[in-house]
């Protein structure tokens, strides 16, 4: 069995695994770069580290890419008052690799 992880980043808590890749909110890092995410717990078989809060910064990852993601229509609409908006949002994203867990 593989080490997987528990790494927090952008306000969201992701599990993770060796060589897996994974879309995360805008970090600011270019591509190709690598960068060390926020660690809460490491489990590798039976053997499982917990973070109080934190374990620190074990988990490597690499920049992939940056982006924008699919666009998201929002629509406000009132009943009987004549009011309607539309507005499309594309949330900012940053791909990332996992490259090592220690």
């Amino acid at each position: 069995m593989s080490k997987i992880a528990v790494i927090k980043t952008g306000g969201k808590q992701y599990k993770v695994a060796e060589g897996e890749t994974l879309k995360v909110e805008k970090l600011l890092a270019e591509n190709g770069t690598k960068i060390t995410l926020d660690t809460l717990l490491i489990a590798d078989g039976d053997k499982v580290e917990i973070g109080q809060p934190s374990l620190g910064e074990k988990v490597e990852a690499e920049v992939i890419e940056s982006g924008k993601g699919d666009k998201v229509t929002v629509v406000k609409y009132k009943n009987k008052t004549r009011y309607k908006k539309t507005v499309g949002h594309r949330q900012r994203f940053t791909a990332v690799k996992i490259v090592k867990i220690s």
